[in-house]
């Protein structure tokens, strides 16, 4: 039985360093204190504790963290309270700070996002705070950071989540927002109108344009076809007049050839009066020379005859 005390003796020991074999894992920083005082931070890696005397008192995560604050009421210049909550998002850049810095470092920021929101409100008027989120979020990322940097904590980025104005107010703006709508409506549609107005005027006088340059074309081919048809018509006239003048000149010479007497050119006479008399005229006016010529071959007809 007497080996029974070493042995405790020696399992006491081994638990006692294998609790104290610490781990640290990656983003993840100790802060370890000895006898109550601070000691060291651990990073990364495998860590040694001496038994009753070192103890973990903060075991911290260096990733950035985002924490939702809940809404707080805030009085803007022209007194209008409204309803603001804030997202945070920071980083814990100092484990020794962080742990010994501020005690409970989330409700100590909370409080220092609420005070500063409402100092920073409170010198703008409704509309500037609901225009202006972007500068509003500069503000209080700049004035956070400086104050929690003793805490160990560095401020990333502020955002302001809902921004709630009162009901008769949010009302009011729907409404102006709904005339503003319907006003932009009405510009467009008039703009629409406008331009398809245009439009079709353009394409009115353009068509009215085509139809002009259309007639114009149509009127000239016309009077050129005219133009050509009186020529060709005086040619044919003046062709045919030719043909008449040179049948008489023709004519002409011939008998001048045969050196035609008195009488025979009198018988040609008489000759062309019996083919007037065939026509269907029921007088006719035979000159006085010519009655002597008529007597004569009127007789030259009976001597024939017997």
């Amino acid at each position: 039985m007497e080996w029974i005390f070493p042995v405790a003796i020696v399992l006491v020991v081994i638990i006692l360093i294998v609790k104290n074999i610490h781990v640290v894992q990656q983003s993840r920083a100790y802060v370890i204190e000895r006898l109550g005082a601070f000691q060291a931070i651990w990073g990364v890696g495998l860590h040694f504790m001496i038994p009753f005397l070192d103890r973990v008192a903060k075991n911290v995560s260096l990733k950035e963290q985002v924490v939702d604050f809940a809404p707080q009421p805030v009085i803007t210049k022209d007194n209008v309270t409204m309803q603001i909550d804030t997202v945070v998002y920071f980083q814990i850049t100092d484990p020794k700070l962080y742990a010994y810095g501020v005690e409970q470092p989330m409700a100590a920021m909370e409080t220092l996002t609420a005070t500063t929101l409402r100092n920073i409100i409170g010198d703008l008027e409704l509309d500037e705070t609901l225009t202006s989120r972007d500068i509003i979020n500069t503000k209080m990322r700049a004035i956070l950071d400086e104050a929690t940097d003793p805490w160990g904590i560095k401020v990333n980025r502020v955002e302001l989540k809902n921004i709630l104005p009162p009901a008769d107010i949010q009302s009011s703006m729907e409404k102006q927002m709904k005339a503003e709508r319907e006003r932009r409506q009405a510009i467009i549609q008039a703009e629409g109108q406008k331009k398809s107005a245009i439009l079709v005027a353009e394409g009115e006088k353009e068509s009215a344009i085509l139809r002009a340059s259309a007639e114009k074309e149509a009127a000239i081919l016309k009077a050129e076809a005219e133009r050509q048809s009186a020529i060709l018509k005086a040619e044919g006239e003046a062709e045919a007049i030719r043909s008449v003048q040179q049948a008489l000149a023709d004519s002409m010479a011939l008998l001048n050839s045969n050196a035609p007497t008195d009488q025979v050119i009198k018988l040609k006479a008489i000759e062309a009066m019996e083919k007037v008399a065939d026509g269907k005229a029921t007088k006719i006016i035979i000159p006085s020379e010519m009655q002597g010529l008529v007597g004569l071959a009127s007789g030259l007809v009976e001597s024939a005859k017997d």
